[in-house]
């Protein structure tokens, strides 16, 4: 079987239980959840059936535990994940507002999250794609190294390269963007990007015009612009296909656009169509953002070509 992969930061969220509280007032949080944009996309593949790992660290403490038997239990292959005694779990604190805007106080750095060092044996199976997560090249410097060399021994074992930029400006701080991101964005095949990141990345306010000079990258194969609530536009070197959003009450949009990166490479390694992929992928975003957590919600094969099925 063709297999999944990815490496970055494992985490616990702890999360206001409403929109529109602050994090500097007291009051509730619920948590922990298990979390990290990079667990929440694998996981969403290893629900969708598919043979999926991920590279990692975590404390041996409690919080380390919540997330690893999460992944566990929904079938992602756990071996390189490293348990790190005497240190603790990343956590992020996060809050939503009404308008769908997020804010998050992280505690990654100098945790087990970016701790982690590539190991080549992950890349020894039969790799259909590495997936990048951008947010997890901001995290920490020595880490970020560590996932270049893992895209570079992926690529080598016949990997393709996805890359959902997931620029997070409380990460990013004052580094420069492409230094950053470049290395990884010029390897990859499969770009998943928002509105902002396409305009951060091409320096292009022109949706049509920065997707043309992303193109110049001879290695894109697929541009996925993600819209929210608007769907998504998939570009492909021969044409457009727009995919619209799956209608649901939405309770929790975190981790909606890992879980849509997850359904679109699954669509992808079954061999289907961009637009057969795009449904899937929305549908999958749709189920996550319908419940609250960042790596809830009833995704499964069925849940997905129920909700597909609702659209022919």
């Amino acid at each position: 079987m063709k297999e999944i992969w990815t490496m970055g930061e494992l985490l616990v969220e702890i999360m206001r239980p409403r929109a529109g509280m602050q994090l500097d007032e007291p009051g509730e949080f619920l948590g922990p959840f298990p979390s990290g944009a990079p667990a929440i996309f694998i996981d969403t593949a290893a629900r969708l059936g598919h043979s999926a790992g991920i590279i990692g660290g975590v404390a041996a403490d409690d919080f380390g535990d919540c997330v690893i038997e999460r992944l566990r239990e929904d079938g992602v292959d756990v071996r390189f994940i490293e348990r790190f005694p005497g240190r603790a779990t990343a956590v992020a604190f996060v809050t939503y507002f009404e308008d769908g805007a997020r804010k998050f106080i992280y505690h990654i750095d100098g945790t087990p999250a970016v701790m982690t060092r590539f190991s080549e044996a992950a890349a020894g199976g039969n790799p259909a794609f590495f997936h990048v997560m951008g947010c997890s090249l901001m995290a920490n410097d020595d880490f970020r190294s560590e996932i270049f060399k893992a895209v570079e021994c992926f690529h080598a074992a016949g990997a393709r390269i996805s890359f959902d930029p997931n620029i997070r400006s409380e990460l990013l701080g004052d580094r420069n963007l492409m230094e950053v991101i470049g290395p990884v964005l010029r390897r990859s095949a499969i770009l998943l990007p928002g509105e902002t990141e396409l305009r951060l990345i091409s320096q292009i306010e022109d949706p049509n015009k920065s997707v043309d000079r992303l193109f110049e990258n001879p290695n894109l194969e697929l541009i996925v612009l993600k819209r929210g609530k608007q769907g998504a536009t998939i570009y492909t070197r021969e044409g457009v296909v727009e995919t619209p959003a799956y209608p649901v009450q939405e309770v929790d949009p975190t981790g909606a656009g890992d879980c849509f990166d997850a359904g679109f490479l699954c669509g992808l390694v079954e061999g289907r169509s961009p637009q057969e992929c795009g449904n899937m992928a929305a549908a999958a975003g749709a189920l996550n953002a319908a419940a609250f957590g960042p790596m809830e919600g009833e995704i499964s094969p069925d849940s997905i070509q129920a909700l597909v099925s609702k659209r022919r």
